[in-house]
């Protein structure tokens, strides 16, 4: 079944992830470089029209632009992965798009809020246990990864592999319009 997402890209993760995601991530051979999902699962990509782009457009606009880091490692049952800091940014930007389509909730409401998370490793409990712990010891030798957010991605799967559909440019943070301006 063909499906999409919305997505914000982190390419500055992958040198600390890149290699366990290789390992522990299924979607990675899937073609699915380290993000943070926003919303999945979207409509089917068949029934994106320039409309429906134009209206995920003006609900991002809600969000501007910001820069966050993952510093955190964090554990769902069978994942490990990395929060961002801040997180609302990440769940305003979800609730603009469920907002204004309301027939896709963020994993098809099988979980209560929204926690925004760049998946490291799924599907094996203790196979995230230990990537967590690798994955903390990496972090306590580099740091947190910075990043910044300034587009989110709308990727498509209808042939088996994900790629990118639209590129959605979030507006400039205030802080970046008052620094641009002195």
């Amino acid at each position: 079944m063909a499906i999409s997402a919305f997505a914000v890209k982190v390419p500055s993760a992958e040198p600390l992830v890149g290699d366990l995601r290789q390992r522990f991530d299924a979607t990675t051979k899937l073609g699915v470089p380290a993000h943070i999902t926003v919303l999945v699962p979207f409509m089917d990509p068949r029934h994106i029209t320039p409309a429906v782009l134009d209206r995920a457009q003006r609900a991002l606009n809600r969000v501007a632009a910001f820069s966050f880091s993952l510093g955190r490692v964090a554990r769902f049952p069978a994942t490990a992965y990395l929060a961002p800091d801040p997180p609302e940014p990440f769940v305003a930007m979800t609730r603009a798009l469920v907002d204004t389509f309301p027939d896709f909730q963020p994993y098809e409401g099988e979980h209560e809020g929204t926690v925004p998370h760049l998946t490291v490793a799924h599907g094996d409990p203790s196979e995230a246990a230990a990537v967590a712990a690798e994955l903390q010891g990496r972090l306590d030798a580099s740091g947190a990864v910075k990043a910044d957010c300034a587009s989110v991605v709308l990727i498509e799967n209808s042939t088996g592999r994900w790629k990118d559909l639209h590129v959605f440019r979030l507006s400039p943070s205030t802080q970046t319009v008052k620094d641009s301006s002195k």
